[in-house]
């Protein structure tokens, strides 16, 4: 069985720097090291990783992190809550614009909109989604897209492009089924993690239930959202184990067909 993380951020992890609030995070374990979590992560079948970026040096860590290990990608990303940071900014976008074609680099985000804490205006998030949509246009890559309370604006700007030009994955999706369906119909994928397996609301269940399994990615978001029964632990890509026994246990397929298929869907995207 063959497994990919679809989403972690493991590039910070023991380094004591990168994104502030994932660095504080492996902080809090003195001894991990990126070594020791792909070395647990291939005991648990999970081959393949992607390390995601979420500002101009994060992103350059997941590109240095990807660097020199085998089944290890890079996506670079302007999150939602640091758009402000780089928004009306011409140089902080062309440095951020030249890290795209680095080795390496298979996908643009993690990128979006966040309404729910709106750390940036809303101004500036819908900025530097547009900017990263249009990079990734540019440059032939699928996006990873974060949307939380914002699926209106999101589908607005969305189909504004093109129909089919964008590819990418809805992160760490909990939102509605109506929304689920939509993006499938767009041809998005939808990321699912360690949060479907503590969900309580009976619709969310349905929604997780009925993504196509073409559509479908099993993603950590290492360091975050450790899947019970290890809620407490920090989060590690060997969970992606967990996430695909879950599914397993409230969907049709076995955990072998959620492996392979969730695999395929995963290398179809990112070209890897």
């Amino acid at each position: 069985m063959e497994l990919f993380d679809t989403h972690c951020h493991i590039q910070s992890a023991g380094l004591g720097k990168g994104e502030r609030t994932t660095r504080e995070l492996w902080a809090k374990d003195d001894h991990v090291t990126i070594n020791d979590l792909v070395e647990r992560a291939h005991e648990a079948g999970v081959t393949r990783m992607m390390c995601v970026g979420c500002d101009i040096a994060d992103s350059e860590l997941a590109i240095d992190c990807a660097n020199g290990r085998d089944g290890l990608f890079a996506s670079i990303g302007i999150h939602p809550h640091e758009a402000q940071h780089v928004a009306g900014k011409p140089e902080q976008k062309l440095a951020f614009a030249a890290l795209a074609n680095a080795p390496k680099v298979v996908a643009v985000g993690e990128c979006g909109l966040d309404y729910y804490y709106t750390h940036s205006p809303r101004a500036a998030q819908l900025e530097i989604l547009k900017f990263q949509l249009d990079l990734a246009l540019e440059h032939g890559l699928p996006l990873i897209f974060h949307v939380r309370e914002a699926f209106d604006d999101f589908w607005q700007l969305f189909d504004n492009y093109p129909s089919g030009s964008i590819r990418g994955v809805l992160h760490s999706f909990t939102d509605s089924l109506e929304n689920m369906q939509r993006a499938v119909a767009s041809g998005l994928y939808i990321g699912v993690n360690g949060i479907a397996t503590f969900v309580k609301e009976e619709e969310k269940r349905v929604m997780y239930r009925t993504i196509p399994l073409n559509s479908l990615l099993l993603e950590t978001d290492a360091p975050f959202l450790t899947p019970t029964p290890y809620r407490g632990n920090i989060n590690e890509p060997k969970h992606i184990r967990t996430i695909a026994e879950f599914l397993e246990s409230i969907r049709s397929e076995s955990q072998n067909d959620i492996a392979e298929a969730t695999t395929r869907n995963a290398r179809a995207l990112f070209s890897v």
